[in-house]
Formats: C-alpha cells, structure tokens, sequence
C-alpha cells in the first residue's frame, strides 16, 4: 500500500506552510491524492516527487503560472529531474567553491595571515569570461558590462539572473522534445535570447545603433563559444543542449542584416 502524509507531515519535512500547500492545490499545481475526513489533504509519493519538482522550479525564480505551464508539458518525470539534477550538480559545485573561499579566508585570519585575494573571491567572480569577451567584442565591451554588473542594484542583478535560469530551463525541455532548431518554438527561444543579451551594455545586442553584420557575428560567436566551452555547456544540460543553442541561434542570426 503506497504510503501518504498528511498536510501537516509534508508541510514539516519541507517547510512549505500548509496555507501554500493549499494554494498550490487550489491553483492547480499540488491536488492532493486523497481528502480525508474533516477535510484532511494527504499526498502520495507521485504528488510529493511533483512537490519537489514545484520547489525545484521556484528556486529557478518561475512564477506559479510558469511552473504550472512546465509540469503540464509532456516531459517525462524522469528527464525533468535528471535536467534538475544537472542544475542542482552545477549550483552544487559553485556553493562548494565559495564555501572554500570563505573558509579560507576564515583560516587566514584565524591565524592572523592576509587572506590570498585569489582564493577569497572564487565562486563569487562574474568576470570569468573576461578573456572571451575581450578577444571577441573588445576591451570596451567588456569594461561597459562590467561597469553595468557592479552598478546592477540586487533587483536587477536578480531579475537578469532569473531569466537566464527560465531561458536554460527552456532550452534543456526543448532539447529533451527534440525541438529543431528551425521551428517557430526554438526560434521564439533564440529571439529572447538575444533580447535577454541586449540588456547587458556595450555589447552589439544593447546597442540600438549597431550595424546588423556586427549583431549577426556577435550572435554567431557566442552560439559557438556555448558549445566549444564545457562552461557555457553545462547551462543547457550538456551538449546537446548547448548543440540545439547553438543551431537556432545561428539560424536567428540569418534573419539578421549581413551588414
């Protein structure tokens, strides 16, 4: 016999307030598997594992609308999770690299050292790609979005990260449906892509008066770099993730101007 838990055992081992339990129910997201006597909603092992998929999500930064949009695609379970695991893998080994940095810096102190200024900021650097970004587009580029990031207010930042954890999201389900990359929902993707780009300064998605050729390569060159770079690829779960990036974007790139 499957084994349920009642409102308040799942509200317990989650956190989650039984008010939020019932409103994801009555939204559509969480129906319980059984209503018992006075009303009691107790949950089964489906409607748990579809609870953490629900949580997973929101830490994605989804809305609930968003969320139930996803959990209502034909994605079987087990690609879902695995695309989560691949996320949480990710975030894993970021939260590993600055938990090492804190503590190093923690240590040095302790003993009464100055911390190494390499060590202390690993997993907190976002200028990581600095090397790329430069040979590529310029010193500029790279100086005017820089500028941008460490001027960003913390909605900002927020907002602009979000988007880039719903664009991955998206392109992982299309490439786990076998999108191609010349279909109006993988097209529809390349196209927020680029706006998603276009908001980060000097580069020549944010300029409005940049000429299309340079539009075109810079989209092309970093449809490229997503696959070339294992970095880039392990945000789009993988390679074929990030060979279906590539693909649509460098379709996109076509309806732009050759300049």
């Amino acid at each position: 016999m499957t084994q349920e838990r009642s409102i308040h055992e799942v509200s317990r081992l989650t956190g989650a307030t039984s008010r939020t339990l019932r409103h994801y129910g009555a939204v559509g997201l969480l129906p319980p598997s059984r209503v018992g006597p006075g009303g009691m909603r107790y949950y089964d092992a489906d409607a748990l594992v579809r609870l953490q998929r629900v949580l997973l999500l929101r830490e994605l930064g989804l809305s609930l609308a968003q969320i139930g949009d996803v959990l209502t695609r034909a994605t079987p379970e087990r690609d879902a999770l695995e695309d989560h695991l691949r996320w949480l893998e990710a975030e894993r080994e970021r939260l590993a690299r600055q938990i090492a940095s804190v503590e190093s810096t923690l240590q040095a102190r302790q003993r009464g050292e100055e911390p190494m200024a390499e060590q202390m900021f690993d997993g907190f650097d976002h200028t990581v790609h600095r090397k790329e970004v430069e040979e590529r587009w310029g010193r500029d580029a790279y100086a005017q979005s820089d500028r941008w990031w460490r001027d960003a207010g913390d909605a900002e930042k927020k907002a602009f990260q979000q988007e880039a954890a719903r664009l991955a999201a998206d392109w992982i389900d299309a490439a786990d449906h076998g999108l191609d990359a010349e279909s109006a929902g993988a097209q529809a993707l390349a196209a927020r892509h680029v706006a998603w780009l276009s908001k980060v300064p000097g580069t020549p998605a944010a300029e409005s008066g940049s000429d299309g050729g340079s539009l075109r390569a810079y989209v092309e060159g970093l449809a490229d770099l997503y696959v070339a770079d294992e970095r880039f690829a392990a945000n789009y779960g993988g390679a074929t993730g990030a060979a279906l990036v590539r693909a649509a974007l460098r379709v996109y790139a076509r309806t732009l101007p050759a300049g």
